[in-house]
């Protein structure tokens, strides 16, 4: 069957449909995205602003007439952070589903990791052992760790790339000159200090593989020398806590509008790769990484193979 995920984040509004069935590895037959950055128009009161809710109305009513034009028999909606806490979350999913019949289920933080995690295992399969499981978003940090495809462990803090640039760093989209460095060092403190009852949790948990997922991984990874996509989905690419170091030693002293000119870097989040740096960085070495691999599985195939479980072999 053909199936359509929709994923509304903190950045991007994603459609990815897939030819799959059960038990079958879920194929892409289609991918598009808008650059909405939600959390961005979320105004002092909390609330998601009119102009947002525009875009956001518009985005999912494309995505599902681009879902419909290539035969998706269903589409599975669900939003993240950026609406699950606007303060009118309720009137803006109201008015999604009544403008454009789209039903959109909002996940919460740990429901992102769990299915994140469900992603990670199916990739690497029961021969990976116990899994700790790392995804920086937009608006948040999801961890999760454990032996089943249910994690053991599945935490979410308000740690996400974005929203810390956004709230923290003050730094916008094309920004011709890097933050302060003093701006640099309050993040990583506000971060150590986050991280804190992580550290504590994880201490008690053991793991045979650390594993990232994630566009902010994925390009922190490629910055310090993975290969590149157009090299495949099964070439394997790792991030070593060296590396890491060596990157974030260079974009902090960098304009994000130079980052952007990077190789492998998304000219929509450039702005945004610093603070996730900082963030992966504190992460690996709170928790004692040496490497994490990389997987080009997350949330959005998370979603398709929990729903293509539910369904009868054929």
């Amino acid at each position: 069957m053909r199936l359509g995920v929709l994923d509304v984040g903190s950045n991007t509004v994603h459609l990815l449909v897939v030819d799959a069935h059960h038990g079958a590895h879920p194929w892409p037959a289609h991918s598009e995205k808008a650059v909405l950055r939600l959390a961005e128009q979320i105004g002092p009161d909390g609330a998601l602003s009119r102009a947002g809710e525009d875009a956001l109305v518009a985005a999912v009513a494309e995505a599902k007439l681009a879902a419909a034009h290539r035969n998706a028999e269903d589409v599975l909606a669900f939003a993240t952070s950026a609406v699950r806490e606007a303060t009118n979350a309720a009137q803006v999913l109201s008015r999604v589903r009544e403008e454009t019949g789209v039903q959109l289920q909002v996940l919460s933080g740990a429901d992102e990791a769990r299915m994140t995690f469900l992603a990670v295992r199916r990739w690497f399969g029961w021969s990976a052992g116990r899994l700790l499981v790392l995804d920086i978003g937009g608006g948040s940090l999801e961890v999760a760790a454990g032996i089943d495809e249910d994690p053991d462990m599945a935490l979410s803090l308000p740690l996400g790339a974005g929203r810390l640039t956004r709230d923290r760093l003050g730094v916008a989209p094309g920004s011709s000159a890097p933050p302060s460095a003093q701006a640099v060092e309050e993040l990583r403190e506000y971060v150590e200090s986050a991280l804190d009852p992580v550290a504590e949790k994880m201490a008690q948990i053991g793991w045979d593989r650390a594993v990232a997922t994630s566009k902010t991984f994925r390009t922190l990874a490629r910055l310090a020398g993975a290969a590149p996509s157009t090299s495949g989905l099964w070439i394997r690419r790792s991030l070593s806590h060296t590396g890491l170091r060596q990157v974030l030693g260079f974009i902090r002293h960098i304009a994000p509008a130079k980052v952007a000119e990077l190789e492998g870097v998304s000219a929509s989040r450039a702005h945004q790769l610093l603070a996730g740096a900082v963030v992966a960085e504190a992460t690996m070495r709170r928790l004692n990484l040496e490497v994490l691999d990389i997987c080009p599985w997350a949330l959005r195939e998370g979603v398709i193979l929990r729903r293509l479980d539910q369904l009868e072999p054929a």
